[in-house]
């Protein structure tokens, strides 16, 4: 059975339709990375898939039951990018207030160690600097030991150990079998922990795939020099996706090397090789829709 099953979802606001016709699965200790514009419908598939809200058509459920259900509910943990946090609380309260909540809630002190919050536990929430406020959202979105986590912006306002930190407590969930919904504007965020990706835009999915397949959307490789290199030339060589003449030759190709040896038949400098990134092809979609 699959963790989360969405079957065609339309959802309409007046004569808005937001979603128009969304569907896909997530299965048991799977990241799924949901990526998109800002106002594609990333956060309406989502509300609806925690119940917030119900779909205009077509069905979500949560291990096959409709998620606007408590016994759903309690399953799905939730750190979104706005929250409210108990100002007069200590870390420690806060964190104790929300396993109540739950039938089966994890250890505090496992809490707390997977949001790197042991140090701070006795401060109170308001005093909490912004990286800070977010490990606590991450640490309350699972006292319940959910088996769906939603995570909207996660890293917002962490600095780099945070970040490393939070990524490896990301895992850890993952490895227990738990699976992960994942919206973020850090695209190297999600290549790095997504094993798959799916991208919205304009109410629809438009790519789906690993990381590596939906960059082998714009190319697998992308191949930079300075030099003079006719474009038409540059249209031919083997596996090309994509050319840019700036300033700069930029081309992405399927096949490098025998693109390489092509070019390095002619006077070049400054050549630089990378594979194309997620974020280079994830505008490359939606400029494309």
């Amino acid at each position: 059975m699959n963790a989360i099953e969405v079957v065609n979802v339309k959802k309409h606001f007046g004569n808005v339709e937001a979603l128009k016709g969304v569907g896909f699965t997530a299965s048991a200790g799977e990241v799924l990375a949901f990526l998109g514009p800002n106002g594609a419908g990333k956060t309406t598939t989502i509300s609806i898939m925690l119940g917030m809200r119900a779909p205009s058509s077509g069905t979500v459920k949560v291990f096959g039951k409709d998620p606007r259900i408590p016994a759903a509910r309690a399953r799905l943990g939730a750190m979104l990018q706005e929250s409210d946090l108990p100002a007069t609380l200590k870390v420690k309260e806060a964190v104790e207030l929300f396993r109540r909540l739950y039938p089966r809630p994890l250890e505090a002190q496992k809490v707390m160690e997977m949001a790197d919050l042991l140090d701070i536990k006795e401060r109170l929430c308001g005093n909490l600097s912004g990286g800070q406020k977010r490990r606590l959202s991450f640490a309350l979105s699972i006292c319940g030991n959910p088996d769906v986590l939603f995570l909207d912006e996660p890293t917002v306002a962490m600095d780099v150990q945070s970040r490393a930190a939070f990524w490896e407590s990301v895992r850890q969930f993952k490895n227990e079998g738990k699976t992960i919904i994942l919206t973020t504007h850090h695209l190297e965020e999600a290549d790095a922990l997504s094993d798959r990706v799916l991208v919205i835009d304009q109410g629809k999915v438009i790519a789906e795939g690993t990381p590596r397949a939906i960059k082998e959307q714009v190319g697998g490789t992308r191949i930079r020099f300075h030099g003079e290199v006719q474009e038409q030339e540059l249209q031919s060589l083997p596996g090309v996706t994509r050319v840019y003449i700036n300033g700069v030759n930029e081309v992405y190709t399927h096949t490098p090397e025998a693109a390489l040896r092509q070019i390095l038949q002619h006077d070049i400098n400054d050549l630089e090789v990378s594979k194309a990134s997620l974020e280079e092809a994830f505008l490359n979609l939606t400029a494309r829709a």
